[in-house]
């Protein structure tokens, strides 16, 4: 049992909790909770670690124990429910995420919320959304918060996190599979229920606070793709980016339903 926090493995479990360098450096991320930690894919599980005072049975694999206390200052969360694991990134390639006419991608520009980016990874998992390409300048995918956000979908949505100012060269080359880009813009050309999203397409979603870059809408023009707007009663000026996400997604999915592409 591991029982101080000088012990070099607590060390670096809390580096891991808290630096997106060291994570990004080793490849690594810590995932915590007892749904959490089921979901983890077997291949990616590096290590699992137990609090002294975990009541519910435990797998029959090597792991390590921590005292009560020493869980408690490990943990992410105030009332910690005593499992957490040490789990490998796993890389997705761009053509993990497309898949012909089914194709159904979520874009992201510099979102901050850790919540809403949760609740955008499990909407897109419901919506039947192929896969999340993100900025990296959103916040860190790998964040313990974020991880917990997701209630799972981090480990069974494919993503790919662009290179710096790599956002022009994915919607050029989103343009060239023949995926069809869509911008969420408050002052977009056209109703978001206007376009027909059967064939593979893709919703870019940008900050909570400023929206898409200017440079990116260009882009978006550029590229043959069209900025859609979701209309709103009353003296709302905006929606939550993640209820944005989901608006469109599900105009896409009950459009396929209607075309015969049904969920599953």
């Amino acid at each position: 049992m591991l029982t101080s926090m000088s012990n070099s493995r607590i060390k670096h479990l809390i580096s891991l909790r808290d630096k997106t360098k060291v994570r990004r450096e080793e490849g690594l991320f810590i995932a915590e909770g007892i749904r959490i930690v089921r979901e983890v894919p077997k291949e990616d599980l590096q290590e699992l670690y137990y609090s002294e005072d975990f009541s519910e049975e435990r797998p029959d694999c090597r792991y390590e124990t921590l005292s009560t206390d020493v869980f408690k200052k490990v943990s992410d969360v105030g009332t910690p429910q005593g499992v957490l694991a040490v789990v490998k990134q796993h890389k997705f390639r761009p053509d993990d995420l497309i898949k012909g006419k089914d194709t159904m991608l979520l874009v992201l520009e510099n979102i901050q919320d850790p919540g809403n980016m949760g609740t955008m990874f499990r909407t897109a998992e419901a919506a039947g959304c192929t896969g999340i390409i993100m900025t990296d300048d959103c916040v860190d995918i790998y964040s313990p918060k974020v991880v917990r956000s997701t209630m799972g979908a981090v480990f069974r949505v494919p993503f790919v996190i662009l290179e710096k100012d790599g956002m022009k060269d994915c919607l050029e080359d989103l343009k060239k599979r023949g995926v069809a880009i869509y911008a969420a813009a408050l002052q977009g050309s056209v109703p978001y229920t206007e376009p027909d999203y059967a064939g593979g397409c893709a919703f870019l979603i940008g900050n909570e606070g400023n929206g898409l870059k200017a440079q990116t809408l260009g882009t978006v023009e550029d590229e043959g793709g069209r900025a859609v707007r979701i209309p709103m009663a009353g003296k709302t000026e905006s929606l939550n980016a993640a209820v944005s996400a989901a608006i469109l997604m599900y105009e896409a999915a009950r459009q396929r339903e209607f075309n015969g592409q049904r969920l599953k």
